[in-house]
């Protein structure tokens, strides 16, 4: 790595330590030109696939927005947050595991509702009714028909 004071092609690591729940490296550099020693940080570059909507649109995947989803349909609902984290990190590692370029939402959306079947299912159906935009009483009591694993 260049050092940021003179410039100079060579430095060398005397320290790393994980940081940030182990997700991240801090690395303390000494310059061989100047001698001078800095600090790094280092973090996995991910690459998500773009996010195809229904209507052909494209935007950026953003796991936050994932999160908040998820968060609002499991608003007051008795699920413990390390449950939570575990099936966003199952949603995510899904999404990268397709190796994809693009990702239809409606792909995302499937995954979400399995987890939250798995986890809670009021909360299955809270996102469903709006993922699935239902139009009537029917659509709504097939879900939850459906969270209760009675597919009638």
């Amino acid at each position: 790595m260049r050092c940021p004071f003179c410039a100079h092609p060579s430095t060398r690591v005397v320290d790393s330590r994980l940081v940030a729940e182990g997700d991240a490296v801090r690395r303390r550099r000494l310059c061989e030109g100047c001698g001078r020693r800095f600090t790094t940080l280092e973090r996995a570059e991910i690459r998500y696939p773009v996010v195809v909507k229904k209507d052909g649109t494209r935007e950026a995947f953003d796991p936050d927005k994932l999160e908040r989803g998820m968060r609002i349909a499991l608003e007051k609902r008795p699920v413990p947050a390390e449950d939570v984290e575990a099936a966003l990190r199952r949603i995510l590692a899904r999404v990268l595991d397709r190796d994809a370029r693009e990702i239809p939402s409606k792909e995302i959306g499937a995954f979400v509702m399995e987890e939250l079947k798995n986890l809670d299912p009021v909360a299955y159906v809270r996102f469903a009714s709006v993922y699935r935009e239902f139009k009537d009483v029917g659509e709504f009591i097939d879900a939850a028909r459906a969270a209760k694993g009675d597919e009638r």
